[in-house]
């Protein structure tokens, strides 16, 4: 698997909203033609979908910035501008997606054609016409679109398979795989020559087929990082059915067998409680056969199927594979994907603090900065509509409680504004 990448950080950006417009009806026979500006599109959303035909995160090396584009502007005559569509970005299965920021799983993607809204387009802005109320005939007043929302990903990819072969380096995964698949995993007779996760399917007869999964070998120490760590232990919380090749050439077997066992169980407490079967590999070696009757009495002992076979000459491989393919007949389907909502605000939008600076203040409220970005600031009304946020959000008068004076400067956003009393508005 030339080029596996199981984990990624991208950067994504939804498409700002179309802004709404300020315009009249002006129509030589219609004297009071009236307000018709028309609405701004919405932005696009960014979406990962899962594409079943891919099973790397390899396409986010080179690209890690994705921007939808822009709701379109408005129109007169009442015209909405045009909603952009929504920028998809294909996964493969098993994609875990988190908040790099903070640390929240937003969603689990492993079913194909499967859908997660990382970042929501902006709302287009409204024009002129709603507005107009019997006090206002002529509103000089509309939205700026909404901005849109910028936020950091981490991907971390989770292989889907059926069977997972686990075992200490050189146990002879990567033979069996090679063995029972069309995967042409490293092999060499050495530790670690698996540094990246294989995926191989296993055709038994015409109805049954079983997709395996080569975890690099692990070793003491695994659940906390050491040697390949953390980096593949994941990958087998996907399995559901575990193949335990068992180096029969290791100085010993059991206690190697312990050592696997004790590495899945302290990453995972789940793992020690999937249905394993036991491979005594290297049958085909004289001092191996001779050591088969004290290993299977021991495995026996502990509660595990145990079978002896020659990955390499392929004797008593797919006796496994069938014991392994019954098992997952009798298991229950796995649990579906739970939906995990994008967004879970922590906080208020509507609260807010004020920093004092040098020159004035900073006021940081994500409803006020939001606000800003969509106050047309060329119309008077507007400003004024702005003025009405303040107060409502209660930080005009925060402000005055603060020490603002009139020519301080106001921060909201990467808007400086100038505080005046409202006489002068």
């Amino acid at each position: 698997m030339t080029g596996f990448i199981d984990e990624a950080e991208i950067v994504v950006r939804s498409g700002k909203g179309g802004d709404g417009i300020v315009h009249f009806r002006r129509e030589k026979y219609v004297p009071k033609g009236g307000p018709d500006g028309g609405d701004g599109g919405r932005g696009g959303d960014v979406v990962l979908e899962v594409n079943p035909h891919l099973n790397t995160l390899a396409h986010f090396r080179h690209r890690r910035r994705f921007s939808a584009q822009n709701g379109g502007r408005g129109g007169p005559n009442r015209m909405s501008g045009k909603s952009a569509a929504p920028l998809v970005i294909p996964v493969p299965p098993g994609t875990v997606v988190y908040d790099a920021e903070s640390g929240a799983l937003l969603g689990d993607l492993t079913e194909p054609g499967q859908r997660l809204v990382v970042a929501k387009g902006g709302r287009g802005g409204r024009g002129n016409v709603h507005f107009a109320s019997a006090r206002n005939r002529v509103p000089r007043l509309a939205e700026k679109g909404e901005p849109g929302e910028e936020r950091r990903l981490r991907l971390e990819l989770k292989l889907i398979a059926d069977v997972g072969l686990v075992g200490v380096p050189n146990a002879g995964k990567s033979t069996f795989l090679a063995r029972v698949t069309h995967a042409r995993p490293k092999i060499a007779a050495y530790p670690f020559t698996t540094l990246t996760p294989n995926l191989g399917v296993a055709t038994l007869d015409e109805s049954t087929t079983l997709v395996l999964a080569d975890i690099p070998g692990l070793i003491e120490g695994a659940h906390q990082g050491v040697g390949l760590g953390h980096d593949f232990l994941r990958h087998i919380q996907r399995t559901r059915v575990l193949i335990h090749l068992l180096d029969g050439l290791a100085a010993d077997p059991l206690a190697d067998f312990a050592q696997i066992n004790t590495e899945l169980a302290l990453f995972d407490p789940h793992l020690a409680e999937k249905p394993q079967i036991v491979a005594f590999n290297k049958m085909d070696l004289p001092q191996v056969a001779a050591r088969w009757p004290q290993v299977e009495k021991a495995i026996r002992e502990r509660g595990f199927e145990v079978y002896p076979i020659a990955a390499l000459t392929g004797e008593g491989v797919r006796q496994v594979l069938g014991r392994a393919a019954q098992m997952l007949q009798t298991l229950p389907p796995p649990p579906p994907a739970e939906e995990t909502p994008v967004y879970q605000p922590e906080e208020d939008p509507r609260a807010f603090t004020l920093e004092r600076l040098p020159e004035g203040f900073r006021v940081h409220c994500p409803a006020l900065e939001r606000a800003a970005a969509m106050t047309y600031w060329e119309y008077d009304q507007s400003v004024r509509r702005f003025h009405r946020i303040l107060q409502a959000l209660g930080i005009d008068q925060a402000l005055r409680a603060a020490g603002v004076q009139p020519g301080d400067t106001v921060w909201v956003g990467d808007y400086a504004l100038e505080w005046r009393e409202e006489a002068d508005l």
